[in-house]
């Protein structure tokens, strides 16, 4: 949450916003990456993404982002999802996560101080969800379903 002090000396806690990448490569493949342990969920995989920094879109938030959690450059194909319920499993802080799929356009895979490990992972073959953070395998589990038979997007939550 964040702690804001208004003009009238009123106070409040708000909620957060946050990006995350959805990508699949044209061999079925997902792209995830391993929390640094040090983070909240660490250790656990999930897609590359984060809070939005001040006076960033949510379409520039995702691909900076993406480039700085795996060293890759990407290209936004469409918004799948929206996840705005306060409830959402795994989740103290209730983000209100913008979910993009995204295409890598180029670039390698590097690691930085947030990721412990960058995965292509086939989409038969996912970790877990005990292994995922937050929800965030859930919602790439969505996205494998409207792959294979698509429906209205962006999808407003889903079965929380």
């Amino acid at each position: 949450m964040i702690h804001c002090t208004f003009e009238n000396g009123g106070k409040a806690s708000l909620r957060h916003v946050t990006v995350n990448a959805f990508v699949v490569n044209n061999k079925n493949q997902v792209l995830l990456i391993k929390r640094a342990p040090h983070l909240i969920n660490g250790g656990k995989y999930g897609t590359p993404g984060g809070f939005l920094d001040r006076d960033e879109t949510t379409e520039e938030g995702v691909l900076r982002e993406l480039f700085e959690e795996t060293g890759y450059k990407g290209k936004i194909k469409f918004l799948f999802q929206i996840v705005d319920s306060p409830k959402r499993p795994k989740e103290d802080r209730q983000n209100i996560d913008f979910r993009y799929v995204v295409e890598v356009v180029s670039g390698d895979s590097v690691l930085n101080k947030e990721v412990s490990e960058i995965k292509w992972f086939d989409i038969d073959k996912l970790p877990s969800d005990e292994e995922g953070a937050f929800d965030l395998l859930q919602g790439v589990k969505l996205y494998i379903e409207y792959l294979k038979k698509p429906f209205a997007l962006p999808v407003i939550n889903w079965n929380i």
